[in-house]
Order: structure tokens, then C-alpha cells, then sequence
């Protein structure tokens, strides 16, 4: 999300920094943050805000980075941001929902058709718009909005899947989000909450037999080892942010707000660019093990939608209809709004 003049006009310098450490020589921001370093979001935290930060300011502001949850994680960090503990904090959007509503419709199923519509819809106009929403709701300014591993896609362990019912009787691990156990169940599987940590052994054991994740994040927990048939539905974009405390980034300058956008601009770009990577490698080593790869058809990608109807419906009040209505028309999704829209989910 590029900065924009919003940014530079709306917010008054306050009197006190909170969280900000440093005197006027040199102003250093603590950043918390689960990414950590080999992976893109802490990768682009060290390649990208940091550097890009210091050259603009001509050594003026700094990042103190703590990744992987050496200080907190996702909700921790947006608390301790709050309290003044620490300045800068990464989240993902869903995560963001224990502050407001305000993100939650990047989390809509089917919301977005591809990775490029995200990313441009986003740029364009949606972050920037729902970001001035969470700053005067919520209290936080978000910097950027990206991808962290792009898509879920579903992997299972028993046989090929192509369309919904091929799920059916399926035990299928779920996380607590009530959106993603309403998809399973409305596709026809028997919805399994289960550990992140124990799913590799869950699916090898038999206790689940599917699951609906990232591809580069089962990659990276090596669950192609144990399920070898995946389904590209994509539909959960996995959106995250770089956020701050109104409060902390009232009391810098305009000159050191400015710079922080130009910082947050380049790692914005940065960290897409690694997670474009990632997820290509991730999926390019999934499908040289797994027996079954299958993209479906527009005509089948209709019935996957339809699944998430119910979703859309158990959240409405999260997000405003014609707000999720012009998103999805910007991607000539019309007949996914004529779905929603006789569902009364629009």
C-alpha cells in the first residue's frame, strides 16, 4: 500500500512518544513480530524496512526487529503496541480482528480470484480505504498490506478431490476460525478442529484425512510427505500488515512519518516479492511428490464457491455489502454476486 496524502494530513504530532525510543538524534522503533529470518516477512523486515528506513533518514530512525515471537505474537504485539511497549508490529488480518472489524473483509472467502487481483485491488484503493477505517476506529495505522503464502489450497490423504462432494464424509482438519469450519462442513467433510503442531502426524495416522492451508506452509511442514492428492481452490488469501499505534506515530515529525511510508513502501514490495517466490517454490516441490495436482474449472470453482455462502452470511456486519460487491465485480466475478446476493449475504 503506497502512502498516500491522508496519511500526511490527517494525524497531529501529540506531545509525548509512547513506545519510541531514542532522543532527537536518533529515533529507534521497536518492531515485534512472528516472521522470522529464512522466511519472507522477516526476510523483508532485514532486506527491506530496516535499510530503507535508515538511508531515507539519513541514519535519523531505526527498526529494532525481535522476530519469531521473542516478544510477542500477533494479538500480544498489537496489545503491547497499544501500551506503548513497542512501536511497529506485524499481524495477519484475522488475527487484526480482536482490535476491530475493519480488515476483515480481505478475509471473505472467494473475495479475491487470483493473487494478482489481491495485490492490485489492494494497492489501488481497498487497503488505503479500510486502513483510514481501522485508524479511526480502532487506533492503529496500518503501513502495509500483503500476501503471507498466498492462498490456501486443499490437501487430503485419501483419494483426488475435484469437486465439493468429493469431500463428503472426509475428516478434515479445521483451525478454530468458524468461517473455515463452515466451508469444510458446507463442502461436505466432517469438520476436525486439530493442532497446527500434530497435523503431520494426524494425517499420516488417519485421525484427519484433509486440511486447507497455504501451499508454502505445507511445504514447509512437509505435509506432501503424507497427502498426496491437492486441489487448487484457492479462496482464503492469507492478508497480513505492518502496523503501528496512532498514538506513537502522531508524536513523530511529519518528516519522520514520511520517511517511515517510504520505508513501509519498499518493504511492502519486498516482502510480495518473496512470498511470490516462496509460494512457487513451495508448490513446485508439492506437485514433483504429489499423485494429483488439480485445477479446477470455472463450472467446479462455482461449487466451491457456493460452499462459502454461508460464510459470507454468518459475516455480515464484519464488512460493508457494497464495498465487497465492487471488489469482486473489479474482477468480473459477477455470477459469485448473483450467488450472494440471492443468498441475502449482499
Amino acid at each position: 500500500m503506497k502512502m498516500n496524502s491522508f496519511w500526511k494530513t490527517t494525524l497531529t504530532a501529540a506531545a509525548i512518544i509512547f513506545g519510541v525510543e531514542g532522543a532527537s538524534a536518533e529515533t529507534v522503533l521497536k518492531l515485534g513480530t512472528t516472521g522470522r529470518l529464512g522466511m519472507p516477512i522477516g526476510d523483508a523486515i532485514d532486506q527491506a524496512l530496516m535499510p530503507a528506513l535508515e538511508k531515507v533518514s539519513g541514519g535519523k530512525m531505526k527498526i529494532e526487529p525481535h522476530y519469531q515471537k521473542s516478544l510477542c505474537a500477533e494479538q500480544k504485539c498489537g496489545e503491547q503496541a497499544n501500551q506503548g511497549l513497542i512501536a511497529l508490529w506485524t499481524s495477519s488480518t484475522a488475527n487484526y480482528g480482536n482490535f476491530g472489524s475493519e480488515l476483515a473483509i480481505f478475509d471473505l472467502p472467494f473475495i479475491f480470484k487470483s493473487l494478482e487481483d489481491a495485490k492490485r485491488i489492494s494497492n489501488d484503493w481497498l487497503a488505503e480505504r479500510q486502513c483510514k477505517l481501522a485508524l479511526e476506529n480502532a487506533g492503529h495505522i496500518c503501513l502495509s498490506v500483503y500476501s503471507s503464502g498466498g492462498f490456501r489450497q486443499l490437501g487430503n490423504a485419501t483419494k483426488p478431490v475435484r469437486v465439493p462432494d468429493d469431500m463428503k464424509g472426509l475428516k478434515w482438519r479445521t483451525t478454530k476460525s468458524p468461517v473455515e469450519f463452515m466451508l469444510v462442513k458446507n463442502w461436505g467433510a466432517v469438520p476436525t478442529p486439530y493442532d497446527w503442531s500434530q497435523l503431520y502426524q494426524g494425517l499420516q495416522s488417519g485421525v484427519v484425512e484433509g486440511q486447507y492451508v497455504a501451499s508454502p506452509w505445507q511445504h514447509v511442514a512437509k505435509l506432501h510427505e503424507v497427502a498426496k492428492y491437492f486441489t487448487e481452490i484457492g479462496g482464503m488469501w492469507s492478508g497480513n500488515i505492518l502496523a503501528m499505534d496512532a498514538k506513537q506515530y502522531n508524536a513523530l515529525s511529519s518528516q519522520e512519518r514520511e520517511w517511515l511510508h517510504q520505508a513501509a513502501d519498499a518493504y511492502g514490495e519486498k516482502v510480495n516479492e518473496l512470498d511470490n517466490a516462496w509460494i512457487k517454490n513451495g508448490e513446485d516441490a508439492i506437485k514433483a511428490s504429489a499423485k494429483e495436482w488439480y485445477v479446477p474449472s470455472e463450472a467446479e470453482l462455482t461449487k466451491w464457491r457456493a460452499g462459502a455462502i454461508g460464510a459470507w452470511l454468518d459475516a455480515k456486519g464484519t464488512f460493508e455489502p457494497e464495498v465487497a460487491k465492487r471488489v469482486l465485480l473489479e474482477q468480473g466475478m459477477d455470477s459469485f454476486v448473483a450467488q450472494l446476493e440471492e443468498a441475502g449475504a449482499l
